[in-house]
């Protein structure tokens, strides 16, 4: 009977482990490979096995500016995406008492997601640039005499529009964990004389934080491995790690686009390995 049961197993995880297998591991496994094959001038691609990508890589000044940039601008959107998902979703969670409009107000945060993610970075640039919304509107109040330069086409304008695009990657986890924080918890922390701001430190953080972690999660990866919210919304002049990665791809030079892939990769699996080190997020998962 225990033997037809682990069959049976193994049938129904049989479908998602061949999905897996050919869309994940077959695909990392060609990218590791060729990260290893020579390029050659006119040839291309030369399957003759060395480390020579990995050590121009590692020893040029211009791929750890890139890291660092992409890193900064991580960091900058984790921020502020996890202040903006934390607040937004505690409001919804435990100040507004009916339980049909937080879910209305949530489901009204995602409206803008119906939309293509090239149609809502591109809509920031008539808002941002000189003669845009931003900078007409204080012009008119008189707080500018000029159009401000460096709303768009700058690190300002990059970040500014990763959060637009990530911050419900934030919020949705985070909800789903306040969600199901029992408010009795929280009037029973009140009346043993804990402040609004030590029930949120001691109560609603501590009970909030696998969500958090997922959140972080889903922001640095999407952050990482994107490439078109840099190169658009900073006019070039900043750049990311997928931005060396486009290059290389641009002349041809697989091998080095595909070893800068395998660090990039290594990059982000030691940050999800840190958040799930510090917070158990599969308790989350099992919930």
């Amino acid at each position: 009977m225990s033997e037809r049961r682990s069959f049976i197993t193994q049938l129904q995880v049989a479908p998602l482990t061949l999905v897996l297998f050919l869309f994940f591991v077959v695909p990392v496994a060609l990218v590791v490979i060729v990260s290893f094959f020579r390029y050659q001038m006119l040839v291309g691609l030369v399957p003759d096995f060395t480390f020579k990508n990995y050590y121009d890589l590692l020893t040029n000044p211009t791929t750890w500016a890139l890291y660092l940039s992409t890193l900064k601008f991580t960091l900058m959107v984790l921020v502020i995406t996890l202040v903006l998902g934390f607040w937004l979703s505690y409001f919804l969670v435990f100040h507004v008492r009916n339980l049909v409009v937080a879910i209305g107000l949530f489901l009204l945060c995602t409206i803008p997601f119906w939309t293509s993610n090239i149609i809502r970075m591109i809509s920031w640039r008539p808002i941002l640039g000189r003669e845009g919304l931003v900078n007409q509107g204080l012009q008119e109040v008189g707080l500018i005499d000029k159009p401000l330069d460096w709303l768009l086409f700058s690190d300002f304008s990059v970040v500014i529009t990763y959060v637009h695009l990530f911050t419900l990657f934030m919020m949705v986890p985070i909800f789903n964990s306040m969600a199901r924080i029992d408010k009795a918890l929280l009037e029973a922390a009140i009346d043993a004389g804990a402040t609004r701001w030590g029930v949120i430190w001691n109560v609603v953080l501590p009970l909030s934080k696998t969500g958090i972690a997922l959140g972080a999660l889903f922001v640095v990866t999407l952050v990482m491995g994107d490439f078109a919210v840099v190169k658009v919304m900073s006019g070039g002049l900043s750049g990311s790690a997928t931005s060396g990665m486009f290059n290389d791809l641009q002349f041809l030079n697989y091998p080095r686009a595909a070893a800068n892939a395998v660090i990039l990769l290594i990059i982000v699996m030691l940050i999800a390995t840190g958040i799930f080190r510090l917070i158990d997020v599969r308790k989350e998962l099992v919930r």
